[in-house]
C-alpha cells in the first residue's frame, strides 16, 4: 500500500461569504496542526464545528480562504482532488448500483489504466482484507449496511492512497455494527499504516479508534492529544464535557503552584492539578471563576455531610461490571460510577448521600 506521510495544516481558515447581506460564516478559523505519518487522527466535535469542512479541504473538495495544507513535503493547498494522493470514504458510501461489488472496488484502478490482471489480483486482496471475498459478484443493493461500508472502504484502499479520509462512515449503521466496524477499521489501518483522518461527532468512536483526537468547536481547534490525555487532562469545560461524562463543582482558586491549584470547593480546601498540558493551556489564574472537574469513576459516595456536596440518589443503572448512580445536587445532577457492585454497597434510590472526589483524578478548569 501507499507510503505513510504527514498532513500539516498551517493557519487554515475557511470563510463562506453570505450573499444576503448577513455576516460571513467562518467555518474553520486558523487551524494549525500536524498529523504524523501512519497516525489515525479523529476530528471530533458537534455539528457545525468545522470538522467535515477541514476534511474536505485536506481532500481538495473545498479550497481554504487562507493558510497552507501540506501532504508530506508537497504544498497541496490549491490542488484539485485528483492531484492529491488521498481517498475518501463518505457517509453515504456512494457505491454504483449498476456495478457488482468487484466492479465497484476496481473502479479507481480502471480510471488509472491498470492492467486487467493487476486489477483482478488487487481486487481479490482488497476484498479478502475486508472479509468480502465471497461477494464479488453481488450487486450493492443486496448487501447489508455493514457490507456496503466494507466495499466503500476496499474501494478507497485499493488505490493505495497516502492519506485515507473517512467522513462519519459509520453513522448509518446500528450500534452493534458500528462497534464491529470500529474494530475492523482500526485493524486494517494498523495493518496498512495509512495516515488516516476520521471525522465523527461520536466520542466513543473517537476515543476507541484514534492515536490522537482533535476536538473542535465553532471552527476552532480546542485541544489535540491522545485519547487518554484529552480525557484525563482536558483544557476547557467544553472539551471535558464533550469527550466523556463529567461533574463540575464551583471552585475558588486561591493560588497556583506550577501545574497545581489550591482551591476551595464546598468550603473545603483542595490541591488539584490544572487541566491541560501547561498553565498557559489551562488559562486558569488565581481569583478567576473556576470549576473542579471530576469523572464518574473519581467520585466517592458517603454519608450525608461528609463530602463536598450532599444530594439525593435518583437512579441506579446496573451495567454488570459497574453501577451508574445518578445524584441530584445543588450543583446539578451528577453521575458516580461504582465498580464491582457485587462486592460493594450501592446506595438505594431516594437515599441521601455526600459526594467526595479523588483529588488525584480531578482537574481545575476555567468556568466558561
Amino acid at each position: 500500500m501507499g507510503k505513510s506521510v504527514s498532513v500539516t495544516l498551517d493557519g487554515v481558515t475557511k470563510i463562506y461569504p453570505n450573499t444576503k447581506g448577513k455576516k460571513d460564516v467562518v467555518a474553520v478559523a486558523g487551524s494549525t496542526f500536524t498529523i504524523e505519518p501512519g497516525e489515525l487522527v479523529t476530528l471530533l466535535g458537534p455539528s457545525g464545528c468545522g470538522k467535515t469542512t477541514t476534511l474536505r479541504m485536506i481532500a481538495g473538495f473545498e479550497l481554504p480562504t487562507s493558510g497552507t495544507i501540506r501532504i508530506g513535503e508537497a504544498d497541496v493547498t490549491m490542488l484539485p482532488p485528483n492531484r492529491r494522493n488521498t481517498a475518501t470514504v463518505f457517509q453515504s458510501y456512494g457505491l454504483f448500483p449498476h456495478m457488482n461489488v468487484g466492479e465497484n472496488v476496481a473502479y479507481g484502478l480502471k480510471l488509472r489504466k491498470v492492467s486487467s490482471s493487476e486489477i483482478e489480483r488487487r481486487v481479490g486482496e482488497a476484498l479478502d482484507m475486508v472479509g468480502l471475498s465471497d461477494l464479488a459478484d453481488r450487486p450493492p443493493g443486496r448487501l447489508s449496511g455493514g457490507q456496503q461500508q466494507r466495499v466503500a472502504l476496499a474501494r478507497s484502499l485499493i488505490v493505495e492512497p497516502e492519506v485515507l479520509l473517512l467522513d462519519e462512515p459509520l453513522s448509518n449503521l446500528d450500534a452493534l455494527l458500528r462497534e464491529q466496524m470500529r474494530v475492523e477499521i482500526k485493524r486494517i489501518q494498523k495493518r496498512l499504516g495509512n495516515t488516516t483522518v476520521y471525522v465523527t461527532h461520536d466520542r466513543v468512536e473517537a476515543m476507541s479508534l484514534s492515536d490522537k483526537v482533535i476536538v473542535m468547536k465553532d471552527g476552532h481547534v480546542m485541544q489535540m492529544g491522545s485519547p487518554s490525555s484529552i480525557y484525563e487532562n482536558p483544557n476547557s469545560k467544553f472539551t471535558a464535557g464533550f469527550v466523556g461524562k463529567v461533574a463540575f463543582f464551583p471552585a475558588e482558586v486561591k493560588g497556583i503552584m506550577g501545574m497545581d491549584a489550591v482551591c476551595s470547593v464546598g468550603g473545603r480546601n483542595l490541591t488539584v492539578r490544572l487541566g491541560g498540558e501547561s498553565p498557559e493551556d489551562s488559562r486558569v489564574k488565581a481569583g478567576d471563576p473556576a470549576v473542579l472537574m471530576a469523572r464518574p469513576e473519581s467520585l466517592r459516595l458517603g454519608k450525608a455531610g461528609e463530602g463536598l456536596v450532599d444530594g439525593t440518589v435518583t437512579t441506579n443503572i446496573y451495567l454488570g461490571s459497574s453501577v451508574e448512580t445518578w445524584i441530584s445536587t445543588p450543583y446539578g445532577e451528577m453521575l458516580a460510577q461504582i465498580d464491582d457492585p457485587a462486592g460493594r454497597e450501592v446506595p438505594a434510590e431516594g437515599s441521601r448521600v455526600s459526594i467526595s472526589v479523588r483529588e488525584s483524578l480531578a482537574r481545575v478548569l476555567r468556568d466558561e
